[in-house]
């Protein structure tokens, strides 16, 4: 989310807690917006604080809300049909129609954000928040648009889903955004919404983690953008009703710090990190896996930190972590670690 130097009220002291949570803006000096925190139907309050702001910072000011609210003969705005699926479809078709759906909803050029998302909440609420936006569909803002990508991908299993933040610097102010990374085939990709077309959706055709960002990296070149941080998160669970958070930033790059060369080796390592997630789901039984994880430092209590990485990555094979292991296994481990 834009944050300038400037305060625009008390109302928007209130969001400073969602500042890292992400939106973005290219124009030089960002403006900050609100977020509806009254839910749907939008209170009266909430309502004309919104025209007020349109007011502050559409270059027609007044004259464009008196225009809009004063009309009597809006055309009526059509509303996005969710996106169906034949089972012939691949992946790549089904992610290129839940962007057009997420596009079809327009970005929110408002000022104030429809939907409240705390990055805080469980997933099942954050899926409920999705279900709404659906519901009434509205125009959304980048996170909002996080959020419902992930649940219109939940019903494919073999899609991996994880955020991906930016943040950039222009003409001495910082700029915020975030897509869904996208991660199946062997390929990566994104889905998300952006006042600029290159900023948001990548077919699912990069090679690597580092690709995918270099893309991005490029398209906010062509903005006279520097980026300074990429943030990344795991894997999300595909569970629509799990209590379990987004992990929003496992990894945190300086940009600015790292070489071409150590930036790739970052992200080669967090990608490492994301499979190694894979299949780990949130445990049946806490007490057996306690059990398991202080069992392989007894038997080898050289390398306790090797034993329980493996056993998280195979659940299944517990078997296959008493095998003797040769050095070259030992130094692998290490340089994923």
């Amino acid at each position: 989310m834009l944050r300038s130097t400037a305060s625009v009220g008390g109302d928007e002291e209130r969001e400073e807690e969602q500042e890292d949570e992400g939106d973005e803006d290219l124009r030089d000096g960002g403006v900050p917006f609100f977020v509806n925190r009254s839910g749907l139907p939008v209170n009266g309050e909430t309502w004309e604080r919104m025209w007020r702001h349109v007011a502050r910072i559409h270059p027609d000011g007044d004259a464009v809300a008196k225009r809009i609210r004063g009309a009597i003969d809006l055309p009526k705005i059509p509303i996005p049909s969710v996106p169906t699926y034949q089972p012939t479809n691949s992946i790549p078709q089904r992610l290129e129609a839940i962007q057009r759906y997420i596009r079809d909803l327009q970005y929110n050029h408002t000022g104030t954000q429809f939907f409240e998302i705390k990055k805080s909440r469980p997933l099942t609420a954050l899926m409920d928040i999705a279900k709404e936006m659906i519901k009434e569909a509205l125009p959304i803002k980048c996170l909002e648009a996080v959020i419902l990508g992930i649940y219109l991908t939940n019903s494919m299993p073999t899609v991996e889903r994880f955020p991906l933040s930016f943040k950039t610097q222009f003409s001495g102010s910082q700029f915020r955004h975030i897509v869904l990374g996208i991660h199946s085939g062997g390929r990566f990709g994104a889905l998300g919404i952006s006042r600029r077309e290159d900023l948001m959706f990548k077919p699912l055709e990069f090679r690597t983690l580092a690709d995918l960002v270099q893309e991005f990296q490029a398209a906010y070149h062509g903005y006279w953008h520097t980026l300074r941080k990429v943030k990344i998160g795991q894997y999300i669970s595909h569970d629509p009703h799990t209590v379990e958070q987004i992990e929003w930033k496992h990894s945190v790059l300086d940009v600015d710090k790292l070489s071409k060369e150590e930036l790739r080796r970052e992200l080669e390592r967090h990608t490492r990190d994301m499979r190694l997630k894979i299949g780990k789901a949130v445990p049946s039984s806490p007490t057996k896996d306690r059990k398991r994880d202080t069992g392989s430092p007894l038997r080898n209590p050289g390398s306790p930190m090797r034993r329980n990485s493996r056993s998280d990555r195979r659940p299944s094979s517990e078997k296959k972590t008493v095998e003797p292991k040769t050095p070259s296994d030992m130094n692998g481990y290490q340089i994923r670690v």
